[in-house]
């Protein structure tokens, strides 16, 4: 069995073969766009956050509990982040993960936000540091219609951050974007629904 140091030093060589750019940038790209679908994609009836009924439905647990692929989303992200930003603000839960293997990437710190605050201890509605006054990324997992990205700006805000700039796995092109855009939230997806789509039917 592994040890610890043995498990680390797989996991430090899983991310630097992640960030590996000898691959053409078009190829790499299709590829995860090809390991998420496979990895993720599910067909069934499944009734969204929003409450719209779908045929389809990407599990992010699936992809996040991979540790070569959540690596190479990361890697992929990273581009992704802009310079003056001092934090990666992760939404519970699925945007936790991310979060921190993308600071692991950028070397940003990361800050973990509740769906709502504690109620006991700390009371805090981040974990990870104070985020009065810092300039957050808004790290997410699948957007729909951005409503749990709209309800964590507001008390993110509220509390004295600054969020204008949004990063996420995979847009399901759902109105998301432009629910985002009236609060002044601009989002960059990794992948839209439709292109995973399409990575997948030219596999």
């Amino acid at each position: 069995m592994p040890t610890a140091a043995g498990r680390v030093s797989a996991a430090v060589g899983t991310l630097r073969a992640a960030m590996d750019t000898s691959t053409e940038p078009a190829a790499a790209r299709t590829d995860l766009a090809r390991r998420i679908y496979a990895t993720a994609h599910i067909t069934g009836t499944f009734t969204l956050r929003s409450g719209v009924v779908s045929h389809e439905y990407f599990d992010k647990y699936l992809f996040e509990a991979d540790p070569p692929l959540l690596a190479a989303i990361a890697a992929a992200l990273a581009p992704l982040v802009p310079g003056d930003v001092d934090a990666l603000a992760g939404l519970e839960l699925g945007g936790v993960p991310i979060a921190t293997m993308l600071s692991q990437v950028t070397g940003l710190p990361a800050r973990f936000v509740r769906k709502a605050a504690k109620t006991y201890g700390t009371c805090r509605l981040a974990e990870g540091g104070d985020v009065g006054g810092e300039h957050l990324l808004i790290v997410e997992d699948v957007i729909t219609s951005g409503g749990a990205v709209l309800d964590a700006v507001r008390e993110l805000r509220e509390r004295g951050a600054t969020a204008d700039r949004v990063v996420c796995v995979i847009d399901r092109e759902s109105g998301g974007r432009e629910a985002l855009a009236a609060v002044g939230l601009e989002l960059d997806a990794l992948f839209t629904m439709t292109e995973l789509n399409d990575a997948a039917a030219s596999a």
